[in-house]
């Protein structure tokens, strides 16, 4: 099979790195893709939102599958576009339909489909700039902290969470009224503030089938012991050691199942991965958020650890025989620790020249921002590149990343020392 990847980050590396390893996998493309993705496959140089240009690629090298990474073109029905087209529509590609996609477009949509097929989550009500008004009385309402967030696609900046009534009032303003994340905060949902620790679930899905991936627990703020700005994503760990069987369990029965069920009940049509963002209030899980495609450096521990052939998985969910495929899992932990451009996640310079790639030992660096320029790996992004390593244990697998992290270096290199200091 020839296969395209959509997107450029660790996320697209480390699917390319995963399907390169395919028997399947005959010629492998990624666009726009990285320096990473350049060492195993071809990158073509084009938007993933630029459907016109994917279609004429897809043609031009013969391509049977397409696995989509990033939300955007999955929220703007890049997946409809392929069965609308009679040019395309023998093609399979990974990631739901613009329907079910609005899981993740929508943070309203999302609570309404929790609400409707009784998934545990935090009470929330939406509110646009006609009724900003109502917004604060709301606010007024609520115990702090107070969580506001914008509807629509904010690049996983669209939540703020503050402890102030009167900041909180200000900053729903700012949302609603002056636009402060665009358009994705033209509506936004405020909700209860669930006290717990956090944990992300993994599920694929074919539509009527799922299987569940292992869980991960990712590092969201810049600064040690969870401090600062909200970022992509800081690093990550996997398993989660305090998801018990017993927890697992109610996981699978309060919520993936549900979820899956709803998808059918509703109508929407769903080939792909859906990420399920919980919180462990007490001894149970809530829903914080569903995204409609892997997280991201969730993936950089999650898919190292998945043993089987992932184009034989990806074949099952588009001729939806998932039921079929027995998930092999590593018993190994993996964690993986994200270097970041000094600055990030404010503004930060690009083109820094990345050196030390060649002495890493034992761990596996998934390259994010990051580009080929005259022969030279240099940074092009915020999230620059994704250490991954396994241990025997977290601490094992952390310590391994941290001492291939002792070899790298470009100007104003930035990353977390404590991942995993809560568990």
């Amino acid at each position: 099979m020839n296969i395209l990847i959509l997107g450029s980050g660790g996320r697209e590396h480390t699917f390319a790195w995963k399907t390169a390893q395919s028997p399947l996998c005959n010629n492998l493309f990624v666009a726009p893709g990285n320096s990473g993705t350049a060492s195993i496959a071809e990158n073509i140089n084009i938007s993933v939102t630029d459907f016109d240009a994917i279609k004429k690629l897809v043609i031009d090298k013969q391509i049977d599958m397409v696995v989509v990474g990033p939300e955007d073109p999955l929220v703007q029905g890049v997946h409809d576009y392929f069965l609308n087209d009679s040019a395309l529509k023998h093609v399979s590609v990974i990631g739901p339909e613009k329907a079910a996609a609005e899981l993740e477009g929508s943070k309203e949509f999302a609570k309404e489909f929790m609400m409707r097929h009784n998934i545990p989550t935090a009470a929330y009500q939406s509110f646009n700039a006609s009724n900003v008004e109502e917004g604060y009385a709301f606010l007024e309402a609520l115990n702090p902290p107070y969580v506001l967030k914008a509807d629509g696609l904010a690049a996983g900046k669209g939540v703020l969470i503050l402890d102030n009534l009167e900041e909180a009032k200000t900053e729903l303003k700012n949302m609603l009224v002056d636009a402060k994340f665009g358009n994705a905060s033209s509506k936004v949902v405020i909700e209860e503030f669930l006290d717990g620790i956090e944990l992300s679930c993994f599920v694929l899905t074919d539509g009527k089938n799922y299987k569940i991936l292992p869980t991960a627990k990712d590092y969201k703020r810049i600064g040690e012991g969870d401090t600062g700005l909200n970022t992509g994503g800081m690093g990550a760990v996997s398993p989660v050691p305090f998801a018990t069987p017993e927890f697992l369990n109610k996981i699978e029965e309060r919520i993936v199942k549900p979820t899956i069920d709803g998808l059918q009940k509703d109508n929407l049509p769903y080939k792909g991965f859906v990420f399920i963002g919980l919180i462990k209030v007490g001894d149970d899980p809530k829903v914080i958020e569903y995204n409609v495609r892997m997280g991201d450096p969730e993936t950089e521990v999650v898919l190292p650890r998945l043993k089987n052939d992932i184009v034989e998985i990806f074949n099952a969910i588009a001729n939806q025989t998932l039921d079929t495929i027995q998930i092999e899992i590593d018993k190994r932990a993996a964690t993986t620790v994200m270097l970041v451009s000094g600055g990030y996640p404010e503004a930060y310079e690009k083109g820094k020249e990345i050196t030390g790639l060649e002495a890493v030992e034992g761990s596996i660096p998934f390259h994010a921002g990051a580009n080929v320029k005259e022969g030279k790996v240099v940074t092009s992004g915020g999230r620059v590149m994704a250490i991954t390593s396994y241990g025997n244990t977290y601490n094992e697998a952390l310590k391994k990343s941290y001492q291939n992290i002792d070899k790298l270096h470009f100007d104003k290199m930035n990353y977390r020392k404590d991942i995993g200091f809560d568990l």
